[in-house]
């Protein structure tokens, strides 16, 4: 498979996507675990965004496979692809959390709707010590998560910005 879009390489333009995404998504999650209103709303722009966002970063990193083998060999190429595949297993979990979100945001609502049909004096949502629980477990896995995923990011994009640009501009500005 050819993998440019107009003349460039397309893990380049991928990247930035999935720099700029997965921080957002994992902090999406934080929010959505800890704040019952937001996840009500938006429990699925979340499962979809972390179900797009894992088949994207498999793109970008055969993406990424496919540009290495078409730049001369360097060891700051060779430390940025050996550390490429790292974030994979971060968005799977950044699915499966979404996806517990979401599955928990239904379970919320189904309890709100046989309250609703009960009566007022029903109750309404899962007992409140099962709600706290369940959303602190859910709020410290997002914040585990996001950290994770993001610290991962940020060391894989940090050895491809290196593989890029060290030793390749000057400290001052060129006279043209």
């Amino acid at each position: 498979m050819d993998y440019t879009f107009a003349g460039l390489p397309l893990h380049v333009l991928l990247v930035h996507a999935v720099v700029v995404l997965t921080p957002l998504l994992g902090l999406l999650l934080v929010v959505i675990a800890a704040w019952p209103a937001a996840r009500r709303v938006l429990w699925l722009p979340a499962v979809i965004g972390a179900a797009l966002l894992l088949p994207l970063g498999l793109v970008t990193i055969e993406a990424g496979k496919w540009l290495e083998a078409r730049v001369p060999p360097a060891p700051l190429i060779e430390v940025h692809t050996a550390q490429g595949e790292d974030i994979v297993p971060w968005l799977v979990a950044l699915l499966v959390l979404a996806v517990l979100v979401g599955a928990w945001a239904l379970v919320e609502r189904s309890a709100l709707r046989r309250g609703a049909a009960a009566g007022a004096g029903a109750e309404r949502t899962p007992r409140r010590g099962i709600r706290i629980a369940v959303g602190s477990v859910l709020t410290v896995a997002a914040l585990a998560v996001a950290a994770g995923s993001t610290w991962t990011l940020v060391q894989i994009a940090e050895a491809g910005s290196r593989a890029v640009w060290e030793g390749s501009f000057s400290d001052e500005p060129l006279d043209g």
